[in-house]
């Protein structure tokens, strides 16, 4: 496709047949840079990134960057925060990667990370979660926890129907509501000074959130996926979420899971005895077990009993708390990557996970690990996993050695303070 305001490097399309990614050895990856702290960390990130790919294959392959625009470079540049060409770009080239955006204050645009995801259906939030050996954590066993998150990223309450009290919109709702359901209408306590918002939740985005984090589980040989809702409350919400997650489970990998709506059914029939030997057995045999946690109880039992989760599949808001709550435990937002994904598309964008941070842009101090981390994950679902390990090796040795960031060296005994360019020395020496 022609760009205008955008420049093409040369290189290779990334494409997709059959479920399958076809990565060529000189890939186009559209990146935006960040907005604040994003113009430190995208730099330091690039140069890793670029470290691992040429000390994994020495040359044979090699990423061509081609810088896109969002947030408060595009609206200087160009006064959109999100072109249409960097849309373009994401959808022609498939995959990319991004660093923190700021969200334009006032009306229209809610936010620009919720838009790329909506506009390209990335309806996977992808967040995985683990502990580097020697990073300040405010439990006792960080190590227990590795963790994969899997968000539903288009549904729920980031749907966006909203009517705020005192508007045309919210009169005419709550007339509406009045009218048709007024069972319903009086179960709301003070309706007149009451904003409304809708919750959607479809079996069509369930199953594939859920079909995607199983399929996962298996290929990463995992123990378990945790379906997480709040269901003995929302029932046709997040309840349905739970029953469709199940269905969808057994359905399409029968052979392959044991889920505890089957041990519930054999409990039914043969007691609790018999459905305990059948999940042992299937346990024993292999299989991927399949379970649903209450929402606000997972929050206790991943800080209590965090070696007992392997993949979490959640809804858009739960697995929002979620995500950040887990990455307090083995370090921060600063250090959690993310990624959103169409597993049918193939499109994919790769994120930090934390703000823009403007006091501190231009300092050159931050932690630039959420997007280091972000990148490998980028080279992993390229396929390129020889570069990825190359990540994780290199960020265990910065970290091991103390070499670190301010805001791990305030934390840390006789740790060495480096800046967000230094750090990402440490990393490529640790290669």
């Amino acid at each position: 496709m022609a760009y205008k305001d955008v420049t093409v490097p040369e290189g290779g399309t990334i494409s997709i047949k059959d479920g399958v990614l076809n990565v060529p050895d000189n890939p186009i990856i559209p990146f935006i840079e960040g907005d604040g702290t994003g113009r430190d960390i995208w730099r330091a990130s690039q140069r890793v990134l670029d470290a691992a790919v040429e000390t994994a294959y020495g040359g044979a392959r090699k990423l061509a960057w081609m810088e896109v625009y969002a947030g408060e470079k595009a609206f200087d540049k160009f006064n959109n925060w999100l072109p249409e060409e960097t849309l373009q770009a994401f959808r022609e080239f498939l995959v990319g990667i991004k660093g923190p955006l700021t969200t334009p204050i006032g009306g229209g645009m809610r936010s620009l990370n919720v838009a790329l995801r909506k506009e390209l259906d990335l309806y996977v939030c992808l967040r995985p979660v683990r502990w580097f050996q020697g990073v300040p954590s405010p439990v006792k066993n960080p190590q227990d926890v590795d963790m994969v998150v899997f968000r539903e990223n288009t549904e729920d309450i980031y749907t966006g129907i909203e009517f705020e009290n005192g508007t045309e919109e919210n009169k005419r709702f709550k007339a509406l509501l009045k009218e048709a359901f007024p069972d319903d209408y009086a179960k709301i306590r003070f309706p007149d000074s009451s904003g409304f918002g809708i919750k959607p939740v479809s079996q069509e985005g369930t199953a594939r959130l859920v079909r995607a984090a199983i399929q996962w589980a298996l290929d990463n040989k995992r123990r378990n996926v945790t379906l997480v809702h709040k269901g003995n409350i929302m029932k046709y919400t997040e309840g349905a979420f739970r029953n469709w997650g199940y269905d969808l489970a057994e359905a399409e990998f029968g052979d392959k899971v044991y889920t505890w709506q089957t041990w519930e059914n054999t409990k039914a029939e043969k007691g609790e005895e018999a459905a305990n030997a059948e999940q042992d057995a299937a346990l024993k045999a292999g299989k991927l077990l399949i379970k649903d946690v209450i929402a606000d109880i997972v929050f206790q039992q991943t800080i209590t009993r965090a070696s007992e989760f392997d993949v979490l599949a959640t809804m858009n808001l739960n697995g929002d708390y979620l995500s950040d709550a887990l990455a307090a435990q083995v370090g921060g937002i600063g250090i959690a990557p993310g990624g959103n994904i169409n597993y049918a598309s193939g499109h994919a964008i790769f994120e930090a996970t934390h703000g823009t941070a403007p006091k501190y842009a231009d300092k050159d101090m931050v932690n630039p690990g959420s997007v280091i981390l972000s990148g490998e994950m980028m080279l992993r679902y390229m396929g390129w996993k020889e570069a990825a390990d190359l990540i994780i090796k290199g960020m265990d040795g910065a970290i091991a050695a103390k070499t670190v960031t301010y805001d791990f060296h305030r934390l840390m005994d006789g740790a060495t303070k480096l800046s967000t360019s230094a750090f990402g020395d440490a990393v490529i020496a640790g290669m």
